[in-house]
């Protein structure tokens, strides 16, 4: 009985409780893992049941991994004969014991994404299908969709609506084929097929069935419909299924999570007992408020009280910069001062953004200042592949003997240009004593196809048309502005719908969209000087090497990317409509809850401190706009807040040009400044530089100062947030 020692009363109910279904409603930082596994050792130590009888489903070999090592401790000896893993995992031992039963050999192999991808191109290739107007990541992403859903190849022909959607019907019929040529399955044939194997053969079925008695699944609310109907179909005989999860935290729909699954639990098991897990161990409890009243707008939740014995904390510190640049700046000083004052460690903080574009700008900040960052679970900015694209074609264009680039791009998007004509290109650029940029060129003349050459006559075609694409684009960028041949080049060269074609294509292409932006700061220099200049500076970015080995650095990581990690202090920056709540969410009430779970997840990461950070101003995806605040913001009560008037004046953001609350951390308002200025005094600013006042007006403890600086322009400031110093 020790093993309940350490739980509170609603972890201890969840451990007990081990008839019948039951649904554990397990809020952010409630322990959820230590029931998990407390709930399978009381099983085995306290109830006698073997192991051999106990299921535990995770979603990540890591959680997998953490859930064995702490039941190595509580029941040693017995991990081995227990049945824990991914749900991709247990299928796949499933499948390779009793598989035959439809036509799976035990031998079978697995194709990752790159295999599958393949397999699909070679469908379209024997179908005489034009991989450019169909795109086999695309296809690829439908056929995965529809396995999730539980969907064969004869479902989705039998309902076809569209041409696309029968031309995918066919594609996956023979990509299916092809796989059972190969004695192969892909990731989302793990568990269809086993879900299959159970309904065809349930004599099968009915050996996991006696087997299971217990079965738990952890993260439910992740769920699809094939790994809903797994479950559902191995607990069926003794209805003992305990689920945890968290409605609140259902932030993966794009991946095929139904939220239902977890909302329609006691649908689907009326005698299910529902326990909530409400106790906090990670937040305060202005965290936790916080938090809270954001999330509670949602209809689709199951509502819970988060509590902690954790210290009430400091307030919630709602930033507003000016620009996207200042926003990164004010972290990069915020995490800066943190670590002097001695109050944390790089590794105790976290930026957190909505999309992978914005964190561009946050890693310049951290470049120019010095200080150690991690990207977590994605690649740095200038080093991604559409980044790394882009540049090599802005590259070829600046110096058309970049060979590397050249070769990067040639079939880029698919041009049909393989690798052996690759290798017959060099070796016949090298015998005719010329680059490959003029070999191309010269088979772009019109006599270009005459003579002796090692290609037929339809290679000779298509390498002369990029010969000509490029040459076009050197011509180019002579005289036009550096963001009208950036513009002009992803379209001529067909990179655009290449990028939009991909199943996340509108992520990929935000990203080219934020390397626009970056050249947009080069707009003023002309045409040749421009690209030589932009692609110097993004090199020096891109060079730089993660500045300490060790692994105190602070971390940067998307919202979706951080479910599941905690931080003492958390910066979520772009908290602004548009960005969170993303645009393209604002007209479907479905989405916009997800949006809000996301914010909602976000701000659970935070031990001690949460700091939503938005910009006036922000240019992103080659647009600068003026945004709102976001509206998750004003869900957020002023007693909570740091300084408690940051509503005051939301209504006039736009109306305004700039309201300073960037120093604003705490519950401390500054010092009033104890310069005196009046209209025509000159002062210097630390951002803005030197400048000339227009008008000083008082301002309840304060005063409101306009200055007009060079460059700039007009300023709104809180002369003791400001700093300004009289010149």
């Amino acid at each position: 009985m020790d093993i309940l020692a350490k739980l509170n009363p609603a972890q201890k109910e969840a451990v007990e409780t081990i008839e019948g279904p039951v649904l554990i409603l397990a809020g952010p930082g409630s322990g959820k893992t230590r029931v998990i596994t407390h709930r399978v050792a009381y099983l085995m130590n306290v109830c006698g049941i073997s192991p051999h009888h106990i299921m535990a489903v995770t979603f990540t070999n890591k959680a997998a991994r953490e859930m064995e090592e702490r039941l190595s401790e509580l029941a040693p000896g017995s991990v081995q004969s227990l049945t824990l893993g991914t749900f991709h995992a247990i299928c796949a031992r499933i499948l390779r014991r009793d598989g035959k039963a439809c036509g799976i050999e035990p031998g079978f192999v697995i194709y990752d994404d790159d295999d599958q991808l393949d397999l699909v191109k070679r469908a379209l290739q024997e179908l005489n299908l034009d991989p450019k107007k169909f795109v086999p990541r695309a296809i690829l992403s439908v056929i995965s969709s529809n396995k999730s859903n539980m969907l064969t190849s004869q479902d989705c022909t039998r309902s076809t609506r569209s041409y696309f959607e029968e031309v995918t019907g066919r594609v996956y019929e023979r990509y299916q084929q092809l796989l059972t040529a190969s004695q192969a399955l892909d990731f989302d044939d793990l568990l269809m097929r086993t879900v299959l194997l159970f309904r065809e053969h349930p004599e099968i079925l009915k050996k996991y069935q006696e087997r299971y008695i217990h079965l738990m699944v952890d993260e439910f609310q992740d769920t699809n419909l094939t790994q809903y109907e797994l479950v559902k179909q191995m607990a069926d005989k003794y209805k003992n299924i305990c689920v945890v999860g968290d409605p609140d935290q259902s932030i993966y729909s794009w991946r095929s999570a139904d939220l239902r699954n977890i909302l329609n639990f006691e649908k689907d098991y009326p005698l299910a007992r529902v326990i909530y897990l409400e106790q906090n161990y990670r937040s305060t409890q202005r965290i936790l408020d916080t938090a809270a009243h954001v999330i509670k707008a949602n209809r689709q939740r199951k509502q819970k009280e988060l509590w902690t014995e954790n210290e009430i904390g400091e307030l919630t510190n709602i930033i507003e910069t000016y620009t996207e640049q200042e926003e990164a700046q004010y972290v990069v000083k915020e995490i800066e001062r943190l670590v002097e004052s001695g109050e944390a460690n790089y590794r105790d903080c976290a930026v957190m953004y909505r999309t992978n574009a914005q964190s561009r700008v946050i890693e310049e900040a951290f470049v120019r200042y010095g200080l150690p960052y991690k990207l977590v679970a994605g690649t740095r900015f200038y080093e991604r592949r559409e980044i790394k694209d882009v540049i090599a074609y802005l590259r070829l264009i600046q110096n058309p003997c970049d060979s590397v680039s050249l070769l990067r791009i040639i079939n880029i998007p698919n041009r049909g240009i393989g690798q052996q004509t690759l290798n017959l290109l060099s070796k016949w650029a090298s015998e005719q004593g010329i680059s490959l940029f003029d070999a191309l060129k010269k088979l772009a003349e019109p006599d270009g196809g005459t003579g002796l050459l090692p290609f037929n006559s339809r290679t000779v075609k298509t390498l002369g048309a990029f010969g000509s694409l490029l040459k076009d684009l050197v011509l180019r960028s002579r005289e036009t502005n550096l963001l009208d041949l950036f513009d002009h080049l992803t379209v001529a060269s067909g990179y655009k719908d290449y990028i939009l074609a991909d199943e996340d294509g509108d992520e990929r292409w935000d990203n080219v969209q934020e390397l626009r932006t970056v050249a947009e700061t080069y707009r003023e220099l002309v045409p040749p000087e421009a690209l030589t200049t932009f692609l110097e500076s993004v090199a020096l970015v891109s060079s730089v090497d993660d500045l300490d080995e060790s692994n105190n650095k602070v971390t940067l990581i998307t919202l979706h990317q951080a479910k599941g990690l905690e931080f003492s202090n958390v910066f979520m920056v772009g908290v602004e409509e548009g960005l969170l709540p993303h645009i393209r969410s604002l007209e479907d009430p479905f989405q916009m809850e997800e949006e809000r779970r996301l914010c909602y997840v976000g701000i659970t990461r935070a031990r001690r401190r949460i700091y939503l950070t938005h910009a006036f101003r922000r240019t992103l995806m080659g647009h600068s706009t003026v945004n709102k605040a976001s509206r998750f913001l004003q869900d957020i009560p002023k007693n909570l807040v740091a300084g408690g008037e940051i509503w005051q004046a939301a209504e006039s953001k736009l109306g305004s040009d700039y309201r300073t609350m960037s120093a604003q951390v705490s519950d401390i308002k500054p010092k009033p400044s104890t310069v005196a200025l009046k209209a025509g005094d000159r002062v210097r600013h630390a951002i803005f530089g030197e400048g000339v006042v227009v008008s000083c007006t008082p301002k309840a403890d304060d005063s409101e100062v306009v200055a007009a600086f060079g460059g700039v322009g007009v300023k709104k400031l809180l002369l003791s947030f400001a700093k300004l110093e009289k010149v």
